[in-house]
């Protein structure tokens, strides 16, 4: 059983983990849930995720929308060059960092606002090195649908800014495309571990901006104020810009239109308009931001 699974491979680094109420230590009980000193609890799911939220929330982010970001990531291989210079990143930084004696020691990883888990999981599919990996999202749709697609990692649903992690636990936190809390990103981190930040460049997904909102601001995307704002929080040791471009069959093009929110606030016609071509050149221009504290 999924759960069972699950509940058994939390247990392994239950010392990674901090009750989101009290912060005090989470551990797995019964293989059924978690439970800190205080006795609160947190069920196991049947899928193998927990759901760690202490609050109600209301998104806009479907499950339509998740299965679209899917398709897009693991069927186009729209962001597979991100991926591989990702996890190159990864092995590069801790062959340079951890001892020689500790380089065949479990690394732990966690995608922050991971949603339906694609990244995480084709980043971890990636790297050579033995990785324990984590997903956290507020969203319990993307969760769901990362639990049943790729049980061979933990998720977990949780809010950004107070974390169910202890401190210092992660070699690497990945943020790719999300919101950040630099906070707790501080907190959690490693001793020696990396935050890699993935951020937008100027031309990233240009040909569906362009279409979306031609003459608008919306147009052309600028990322100088979170590059700034990564800065000040951690101490830059590597700026990596990645930029390429992909052909889109049609089919494709509806799911990259489903999977952002740029549609939200796009006019109807000028959805169809790109949704209705054969194909099209789509543009990937990022940046990887590797920061330590």
């Amino acid at each position: 059983m999924k759960k069972i699974k699950s509940a058994m491979r939390v247990k392994e680094i239950e010392f990674a983990f901090r009750c989101p109420i009290c912060h005090h230590p989470l551990i797995v009980d019964d293989l059924r849930m978690m439970v800190c000193a205080k006795r609160h609890t947190f069920d196991f799911s049947k899928q193998g995720y927990v759901n760690l939220l202490t609050r109600q929330i209301n998104s806009q982010y479907t499950k339509e929308l998740f299965e679209a970001r899917r398709k897009i990531i693991c069927e186009t291989e729209l962001y597979g060059k991100m991926h591989q210079l990702i996890a190159s990143i990864i092995e590069e930084h801790f062959d340079n960092t951890l001892k020689a004696n500790d380089r065949q020691s479990q690394m732990f990883l966690v995608d922050i606002g991971c949603g339906e888990g694609s990244h995480l999981h084709k980043i971890v599919e990636n790297c050579k090195l033995k990785a324990s990996g984590i997903g956290l999202d507020i969203a319990k749709e993307a969760i769901l649908m990362a639990a049943k697609r790729h049980d061979e990692l933990i998720w977990l649903v949780g809010d950004l800014a107070n974390t169910p992690f202890a401190d210092q636990t992660f070699h690497v936190i990945l943020n790719i495309l999300s919101p950040s809390n630099y906070d707790e990103f501080k907190r959690i981190v490693a001793e020696k571990g990396i935050v890699i930040k993935v951020v937008p460049r100027t031309e990233y997904l240009k040909e569906l901006r362009q279409t979306l909102f031609k003459g608008q601001e919306k147009s052309i995307y600028q990322n100088d104020k979170t590059i700034s704002l990564f800065k000040d929080h951690f101490r830059t040791v590597e700026v990596s810009n990645i930029r390429y471009c992909k052909i889109l069959k049609k089919e494709e093009l509806k799911n990259l239109v489903e999977m952002t929110p740029l549609a939200w606030t796009a006019d109807q016609q000028r959805i169809e308009s790109f949704v209705n071509q054969e194909m099209s050149e789509i543009t990937i221009d990022l940046d990887l931001l590797v920061g330590v504290v």
